[in-house]
Order: C-alpha cells, then structure tokens, then sequence
C-alpha cells in the first residue's frame, strides 16, 4: 500500500512539473523556442559599384528546358544530381562594333555593314530549374558543389542548344527587320551588305 502511494505521489509531482514547465515556457516565451514572429531583415545600404553603357540590340530570346544527370562515382559510392533545367538564352548584335565605314547614307537610302550576330546572355530560371532527385552513397559524404556544378553544365549546354538551333542566325534576320522598320519610319530605304 505504501508502495502505492508512494507511486501516485511521484506521478501527480512528475506531471505538476511537467504542467509547471509547459506554462513558464509560454509565459516566458525561452530564447530558444521562438517567438512566432517572422525573422527580421535589416535594412543595408547599396552601393553602386559600375555603370556601363551597353549598346547591344538583343532581337532573341530563346526558352529553353534540358535534364542534367551529374554523376560523380567513386569506388566507394556514388553522388548523383538529376535536375531540370529552366534556361534562357539572348541574342542579338553588338552596334558599338559598327564602324563608319559600315553606314553609307544615300539621298533615301541607308546602306549598313552589321557585325555578326552572337549571344549576350544565358541564365537559368531560379523558380522554374529544379532539382528532381539527389542521391548520396552510403559511404560518401553531402557534396555541396553538385548541384553548382550541374547549374554551370546546363548553362553550358543550353547555349551550345541554342547555337544549334540557330539563334544566332535568327538574332541577325530580326536585327535588320528592326532596323529596317526604324528607318523606314524615318524616310529611308534600307539595303544590308555581309561582312
């Protein structure tokens, strides 16, 4: 009977203490609990670092979607990353390389020599690239490049896509259809001369 007693007293302590604690948490609110509210963001200034002035015409932009399988195998284990990647890809022509004896202008008529057609930028979509699967060997640890290492391959290869498809050609037949329409606005025929 003592036995018993002795039971019930330590489980009514046990659990007045538990009640205890889960009160002064709430109330008290500990560092380490949280307080619910969203975290705080500080606001730094931003420095202006450089200005450029950029006179490319980018006349294409190309969308584009690849899976990379990175791979890296060890006898040990393997690291492996399948993502899909979200890309897009500019083109267009570069009118700081025209030089004045590629502009010959006429009573009406405007004569351009224009610099070929290349790519000015190639970037994944950060919301839209995913990765699908990640898988790390038993015996190998976390590799933290991976995934930056498979970004870096898509962009790589999403412009070689783009190349093969023919963005740059397309960049250069839309570059002198818009320069053709503005100087049409202005009164002038157009002709375009290759390199």
């Amino acid at each position: 009977m003592l036995k018993t007693r002795l039971i019930i007293v330590g489980l009514v302590l046990a659990i007045a203490v538990g009640v205890a604690l889960f009160v002064a948490l709430l109330w008290f609110r500990l560092p380490w609990m949280g307080t619910g509210a969203p975290p705080k963001i500080q606001n730094t200034a931003t420095i202006l670092k450089q200005v450029q002035t950029l006179s490319e015409l980018v006349t294409v932009k190309y969308v584009l979607e690849k899976v990379v399988i990175l791979e890296d195998i060890k006898w040990y284990g393997e690291n492996r990353v399948l993502m899909v990647a979200h890309g897009i890809v500019k083109a267009g022509v570069d009118l700081q390389e025209i030089k004045p004896g590629d502009v010959r202008v006429g009573d009406n008529k405007v004569v351009i020599r224009l610099p070929r057609a290349r790519i000015t930028d190639v970037y994944l979509d950060d919301q839209k690239t995913r990765v699908v699967d990640r898988t790390t060997g038993l015996l190998r640890t976390f590799d933290k490049d991976l995934e930056q290492n498979a970004r870096r391959q898509a962009v790589d290869d999403l412009r070689r896509a783009a190349r093969y498809n023919g963005i740059n050609g397309d960049a250069e037949e839309r570059a002198r259809l818009q320069l053709s329409n503005l100087f049409h606005q202005l009164g002038f025929e157009v002709e375009f001369v290759n390199q």
